[in-house]
């Protein structure tokens, strides 16, 4: 096992990089989505539905990819991966209708997905438990970039050359990894730890991750935790830009001060557990997502304040999934040696089944006023405590 300190820094750029295909896929042409249905002709509903579509490929594809990466290495299902991503990234940019870009974007994230799952299981390769956690809080000040930068670059691209552009710019960016990926990134998956082939042993894997009410504990809470943020993701362009007249460029500011929250919290998190355990942070996160998504649903309700005191509890929910997200991944994937790939797969797929539930519904609950948006983020933070608390207790786990 690797410590932090001798972890080669290019490793770690390129894992954060990998990790960062979903917020990079879906940030950038956020600011677009009002203009893609202006030119198809189609509801703001149906566009937005190409977001709900890249959800359920992210969940899709991490099942296939992990179970894979366990059986050839990590890096052969990597490659094939980010190919897929490359040609389904210019399928969108010249794609003629709705319809066709929300297939592309399903399978951008199926390719997409292949670095998000893989990045997860080459950490638990070559670290424990306590260092993952730290380590994925690291990847988090890498990842954590791209909600900072991809909606402002993409109202930048927008104005100056098209939405079509922007999936130019994510293909560059897919090759970029790509190539980062065959000159610098080993192989890290220990060689006696092959899994056998067929479709049997890896359902049989599957099914004894799920009877793991250890393991569901800590996918579900962080899930649950962070499809408040999909759910943030799903509604803010319609609640920010056309409830409350936010400009676009602006609404590209705003979501970047969110997500720099989130990498703040997150290297508080990698200080804390040099002298708490990830347990004990996730327990206290936990109480503070419920607590920040009532005071959210509250102040929607209400109306009071308006858009700074909507922006507030916002703020600060978003901040704490830097204690939630890389404490609950480090302890799901710690006790799973072997087949840390296919825990790795499932866990992605979980969370992301959760975070398109959690963006159906705020596209469901009506485009009225904000509270569809914050009473589903109230929710998922209210779902993330009960399921730690029922399947994991009180246990003071490192």
């Amino acid at each position: 096992m690797l410590s932090l300190t001798n972890a080669p820094l290019s490793w770690l750029l390129i894992l954060g990089a990998l990790s960062a295909f979903a917020p990079m896929s879906i940030d950038m042409y956020l600011p677009s989505l009002p203009t893609i249905a202006a030119d198809f002709g189609t509801a703001p509903s149906a566009v937005q539905f190409t977001l709900t579509s890249f959800f359920i490929g992210m969940a899709l594809g991490q099942v296939i990819h992990g179970p894979l990466a366990d059986r050839y290495g990590r890096k052969p299902p990597l490659y094939g991966g980010l190919l897929l991503y490359i040609a389904a990234s210019v399928g969108c940019a010249v794609a003629p209708n709705v319809a066709t870009l929300t297939a592309l974007r399903f399978a951008q994230a199926v390719g997409g997905c292949a670095g998000v799952v893989i990045a997860r299981a080459m950490v638990r390769d070559c670290f424990d438990a306590r260092t993952s956690a730290r380590v994925y809080s690291l990847l988090m000040l890498v990842m954590g970039l791209a909600p900072i930068l991809a909606p402002f670059l993409g109202s930048l691209i927008l104005a100056f050359a098209g939405w079509q552009a922007i999936f130019l710019v994510l293909a560059l960016f897919g090759l970029a990894c790509l190539l980062a990926v065959w000159r610098y990134l080993p192989e890290t998956r220990p060689k006696e730890t092959a899994s056998r082939p067929g479709l049997g042993p890896i359902l049989r894997v599957y099914a004894q991750l799920l009877r793991d009410r250890g393991f569901l504990g800590y996918v579900l809470s962080g899930g649950f935790a962070q499809a408040g943020m999909f759910a943030y993701i799903t509604g803010s362009p319609h609640v920010f830009i056309e409830l409350y007249g936010v400009p676009a460029p602006a609404y590209g500011w705003l979501f970047g001060l969110n997500a720099l929250g989130l990498i703040a919290s997150s290297q508080v998190n990698r200080r804390l557990l040099l002298r708490h355990t990830a347990e004990s942070i996730l327990r206290r996160a936990n109480r503070t997502t419920v607590l920040l998504g009532l005071v959210l649903l509250t102040v929607a309700a209400s109306g009071w304040g308006g858009l700074p005191a909507l922006s507030i509890p916002l703020f600060g929910y978003l901040a704490s999934l830097g204690f939630t997200a890389p404490n609950a991944l480090a302890l799901a994937l710690a006790p799973q040696g072997a087949r840390a790939g296919s825990a790795s797969a499932l866990t992605g797929a979980l969370q992301f089944g959760v975070a398109t539930l959690a963006s159906a519904a705020v596209g469901l609950l009506g485009a009225g006023s904000a509270l569809p948006m914050t009473g589903v983020i109230a929710g998922c933070g209210l779902l993330a405590y009960i399921t730690h608390r029922t399947l994991v207790g009180n246990q003071k786990n490192e």
